[in-house]
């Protein structure tokens, strides 16, 4: 029987930097080892990119040195069964193995509609993180000429944009009234769907799926409201689910969506066992309710956490729960947001003022390549602290989305984000006079300051 010290179940994002950063932490000293099903891992958020920018899945890999570079051993295998009271676990092929602690990373599954009449025939695919499934789905595309998109979330858009690249007819189909609802307000999915439709993607929202129509292979996919359209490829786009069961399995307390249950430092109800990414709990960081936010990012932020706390709790209050960090480009733009948006503002009760601003990532904005920047930023109205933000425009936007983001962990506020010093370049950044954080909170103040000016009883004071 093999015994390691630390032993991780699951090799993407999470278990990778979980394996790694308890090295970093721990030393030399314990042996510590993945067991991942596949041969290779692939960077899951680039997956769509693999069929209208790659072509290729080879291109889109995690390479395995990060593990065996930092003395890691890796096995490929699957784990069948967990024997807390021995502390082991039962392999496919490798027999046993023996662990002091253990950190599951056994991620998501693709969410299938068996509800809708259709959903397994041929040429309908979920997205599954697999490389010969995917390299079937590539040549499928290939083959393609009208290909529905069922979800319109960031797999659904990505996929929908990746695919019309290869001059494919695209149709994307959501059931709720806009595309990333759940990350953006009406005015950013608004814009975000006109730059698709712009592109020759036929949205369809507030639209369910009836039925998929084919003897053995999709030939069409029927709507709710009646209507048919064709379809050779039908790719479903319908979000993930946590992968809990081989905890739920082993008695690990898990949650109605079938997510491992964890504490603050990513513990479950099994102190020596922890959980990360997709297969664990999230918390939402202001309402601390359970949300189903499944992003590498977040994966990422609790494997550092596990991988820190495993042997001894090094990190106090390391997870206070999830800010939603989202970034994505469509049609050569970008789309970012973090926290909550203010449709949920509303809807859990917080009283809030918003500042907006546009203005272009380039000073003077004729400059080359320059273009327009849309921020809007909200904030609690009574104490100032800033809640969550939205932004679009060019690259640049991915890495401001990164300061907002750890605006909100830090509970900072509108005066604070303000007057913070920002580091700016004609080529690189918008102008320091009007750097798009900045005045988006100045512009937040203004609103609540009019507010309180209206209220006041202002008097002019003669000087003596």
């Amino acid at each position: 029987m093999k015994k390691t010290d630390l032993l991780v179940v699951g090799g993407s994002a999470g278990g990778i930097l979980s394996a790694t950063t308890a090295r970093k932490s721990y030393g030399s000293d314990i042996d510590i080892t993945v067991v991942r099903e596949t041969e290779k891992v692939l960077v899951p958020c680039g997956i769509p990119y693999i069929y209208g920018t790659l072509h290729d899945t080879n291109k889109n890999l995690i390479p395995d040195e990060i593990l065996t570079d930092a003395n890691i051993q890796l096995i490929i295998d699957s784990v069948t069964r967990i024997n807390r009271e021995s502390k082991t676990v039962t392999t496919k092929n490798n027999g046993s193995i023996q662990y002091k602690k253990m950190i599951m990373a056994t991620g998501s599954l693709p969410i299938i509609p068996k509800f809708i009449p259709g959903h397994d025939l041929e040429n309908v695919f979920p997205v599954f993180k697999n490389e010969d499934y995917l390299n079937l789905l590539l040549d499928k595309v290939q083959g393609a000429k009208n290909v529905v998109v069922v979800g319109g979330g960031f797999i659904g858009v990505e996929f929908a944009e990746q695919v019309r690249l290869l001059g494919k007819n695209v149709t994307l189909v959501e059931l709720a009234d806009a595309c990333l609802w759940q990350a953006f307000d009406k005015e950013f999915t608004d814009d975000l769907e006109g730059l698709m439709r712009e592109n020759g993607i036929n949205v369809m929202t507030g639209t369910s799926v009836k039925k998929i129509i084919g003897t053995k292979t999709v030939e069409s996919v029927e709507l709710g409201n009646g209507k048919t359209i064709p379809a050779d490829l039908v790719i479903l786009g319908l979000g993930v689910k946590p992968n809990g069961t081989l905890a739920q399995e082993a008695g690990i307390e898990v949650n109605d969506k079938g997510a491992i249950i964890v504490d603050q430092y990513t513990r479950t109800s099994d102190p020596d066992i922890f959980a990360v990414g997709d297969c664990a709990e999230k918390k939402c960081f202001f309402t601390v309710k359970n949300v189903p936010v499944l992003l590498a990012s977040t994966a990422a932020m609790e494997a550092k956490i596990a991988g820190c706390n495993v042997f001894q709790l090094r990190l106090v209050r390391a997870n206070k729960g999830t800010i939603s960090a989202f970034s994505t480009k469509v049609f050569g733009k970008t789309f970012a947001a973090a926290g909550i948006t203010e449709t949920r503002t509303d809807e859990e009760g917080f009283i809030t003022i918003k500042g907006e601003f546009s203005t272009m990532d380039k000073h003077p904005g004729i400059l080359p390549g320059s273009k327009k920047i849309s921020i809007k930023l909200i904030f609690s109205k009574c104490s100032g602290v800033i809640l969550g933000g939205q932004i679009s425009g060019g690259d640049s936007v991915g890495e401001m989305i990164n300061t907002i983001s750890m605006a909100i962990q830090k509970e900072m506020t509108a005066p604070e984000l303000n007057t913070f010093q920002v580091a700016t370049h004609p080529l690189l950044s918008a102008t320091p006079i009007a750097y798009p954080i900045n005045a988006a909170a100045m512009n937040a103040i203004s609103a609540n300051c009019k507010h309180l000016n209206e209220e006041l009883d202002l008097q002019e004071y003669e000087i003596q």
